[in-house]
């Protein structure tokens, strides 16, 4: 899933695609690089981030979408939390609401989501962005907090008539979470499967791997994703969301056949 912000502010090369020409042409170029899925979003989440209205988020994301429609074959996700602007965004082609609160901020998204009969994401996080630091607290057991409070989400979303095989889990990798929190999360992936749905991790330039790799810029934290990218998929995750697109696909691709090839490996009868 390539990462299109179209924003002034993002935590990662904020506005360089603060512009819809730019922002499009980005798109494109990601999916020739071999992105399956874009993540388009106009609003920045990074901690201690100040909310804008669903006026302003549509200004910024409509355009890129609308230069898009009849474009890309890969399928697009609408980053927002906001129930106004994922109704515009499905009506302009989205197909997919990537929702960072997991239905909390909202009351009227569950319902945008469920009568549209898009697939939705729902992640993990404790407030919202401007406090969610406050909430980074655990009790021993992150990995078996999260995964509790994930599969409530997906009874709330139930709840609103959301389909079961339309709802995807993300773990919140740097949402609530202190860079511990977030390594143990990644660490103990393997236990989400639990919630017998498709798992997006986003480990792209995240502020936890400066727990090893030091104080880099997020845009130098290239090798540090690539890792986290191969752990998750090693782990199972079936969707990572990433920046750099067409070396994650290399990436991907080979930790995809490592993983295959330890499942031969376990099918294969004894000697």
């Amino acid at each position: 899933m390539g990462i299109v912000n179209v924003t002034p502010d993002s935590f990662s090369g904020g506005g360089a695609r603060f512009d819809a020409d730019r922002a499009a042409a980005d798109a494109l170029r990601m999916v020739e690089q071999g992105a399956d899925l874009l993540d388009i979003g106009g609003e920045s989440t990074r901690p201690g981030a100040r909310p804008v209205d669903a006026d302003e988020e549509w200004r910024r994301v409509g355009p890129v979408l609308e230069r898009l429609r009849g474009r890309v074959e890969v399928p697009i996700s609408i980053d927002t939390y906001k129930a106004r602007t994922a109704e515009r965004a499905l009506a302009a082609g989205a197909t997919i609401v990537n929702d960072i609160s997991g239905l909390q901020f909202d009351p009227d998204l569950a319902g945008v989501v469920a009568r549209s009969g898009a697939a939705v994401v729902l992640m993990h996080t404790r407030g919202r962005p401007d406090v969610m630091a406050s909430h980074a607290m655990y009790d021993g057991d992150p990995v078996g907090e999260v995964l509790d409070e994930l599969a409530m989400r997906g009874q709330a979303a139930a709840m609103a008539g959301i389909a079961r095989e339309r709802i995807i889990y993300d773990p919140g990798l740097g949402f609530a979470k202190r860079a511990e929190h977030s390594l143990a999360v990644l660490a103990g992936l393997r236990r989400f499967h639990r919630l017998e749905r498709p798992l997006l991790v986003a480990p792209s330039r995240k502020s936890f791997l400066a727990a090893s790799l030091g104080p880099l810029p997020p845009a130098a934290r290239t090798w540090g994703t690539a890792a986290a990218v191969t752990a998750s998929i090693l782990a199972g995750a079936h969707i990572v969301r990433v920046h750099d697109v067409a070396e994650m696909v290399q990436v991907a691709r080979t930790a995809d056949a490592i993983l295959g090839a330890a499942r031969a490996e376990r099918a294969a009868p004894p000697l």
